[in-house]
């Protein structure tokens, strides 16, 4: 772990701390060193001191991994010749290289980026773009891999960086025993947002809708109607209308269901529960209102579900981008159709082969009428 004049504390202790709890499970379990250049305290950010175990100058591989930290001197870091000089030596001696947060301008200024897509905290990311062109620059995700180099996003991202490693290094059953032990609400995949639609949108002054709001959040599962809604909050459902679409722009059956689908999305790449269930979870009804709800805001974006094959949007009509939802009549009617033949009489063609859609249509093109005993 390298650090720096001015490095964020949290994306170091992120990493160890998650390294020290998988040690007790680990085989071979990881040794952690912090270097600094010349060995020296590290004067973090938050005003503590960290004392470096090893001076970078003196620190040689082979080694498993290296990561560089972020920080608001990572801008004197990067332009650290002689710090840059020792990242580039030590990332040719080890496995694997990593940054966190702003930790990815230190790499960039090294050139172990240069051509590939990494990723930054959202609040850098135009910054380490403009100066570092050949880097393929993406602010979405919570970190990104590309061959041997890892970067992750801001600050609490190391932590979920620091358990995709151990699950990397030693199975999804020990990161997953880390995490609980760690006490962390959620173990978020690399393609999960940096900003999460819970964060997105300032919190409401008004204490009803923000009361609400929060109430929405942790449960929603629950009766979250209007009129419940309104019940709960003891207003008419017009005037609970009108502070939703004043405080959050949008009427309060749209907020539900974007916290609904936010929490399904959650679901859906971190569990391997059934649909059904995720639905029962977010308050979904599948058959009807959630298979639209589920398709509309990720089918666009395909992921790797634990044990799925990743499903691609459904193409048809040899018209480019329209989508095709497979319903449950759509599948009946398709269902009806195949099994279902025409068959040539005299004067009439019979639709045989299903009970429900069995029918006499006489060949002078008058309207179909059932045939008897159908």
């Amino acid at each position: 772990m390298i650090g720096y004049p001015d490095a964020e504390l949290l994306d170091i202790a992120c990493l160890t701390t998650t390294f020290d709890y998988a040690n007790r499970g680990a085989d071979p379990p990881y040794e952690l060193v912090v270097a600094a250049p010349a060995g020296r305290p590290i004067s973090c950010q938050s005003g503590l001191t960290l004392h470096a175990q090893a001076a970078l100058e003196r620190l040689h591989g082979p080694l498993d991994s290296v990561i560089v930290s972020g920080g608001e001197g990572h801008l004197a870091a990067s332009g650290d010749t002689r710090l840059v000089a020792h990242v580039r030596r030590l990332a040719r001696e080890s496995r694997r290289v990593a940054s966190v947060c702003t930790g990815a301008s230190v790499l960039a200024a090294a050139g172990l980026l240069d051509g590939r897509r990494a990723t930054t905290h959202w609040m850098y990311a135009d910054q380490l773009s403009a100066r570092h062109p050949a880097v393929r620059v993406d602010a979405r995700p919570l970190w990104i891999r590309d061959g041997v180099v890892t970067t992750a996003a801001g600050v609490t991202s190391a932590l979920d960086l620091a358990l995709a490693f151990v699950e990397e290094d030693h199975g999804a059953e020990l990161a997953r025993h880390v995490a609980r032990a760690l006490v962390t609400y959620l173990q978020r995949p690399a393609n999960q947002a940096q900003v999460s639609m819970f964060l997105a949108a300032p919190v409401p002054e008004h204490s009803l809708v923000r009361d609400l709001v929060w109430a929405i959040r942790d449960a929603p599962h629950a009766d979250l109607s209007v009129p419940a809604l309104a019940a709960r909050a003891a207003v008419s459902e017009r005037h609970l209308t009108r502070l939703f679409v004043a405080h959050l722009g949008q009427n309060p059956a749209s907020f539900v269901r974007g916290v609904r689908t936010e929490a399904a999305a959650h679901l859906l790449v971190t569990s391997r529960l059934p649909l059904a269930a995720i639905a029962a979870r977010c308050g979904l009804r599948l058959h009807r209102r959630a298979a639209p709800v589920l398709h509309g805001p990720v089918r666009h974006h395909p992921v790797r579900l634990p044990g799925r094959v990743p499903q691609q949007p459904h193409r048809c009509g040899g018209r480019p981008g329209r989508i095709r939802r497979i319903t449950w009549v759509t599948w009946v009617t398709w269902v009806s159709r195949k099994r279902c033949r025409w068959r040539r009489g005299p004067g009439s063609r019979v639709l045989t082969g299903h009970p429900a859609v069995r029918r006499t249509r006489p060949a002078t093109g008058a309207p179909p009428r059932h045939a008897g005993g159908g």
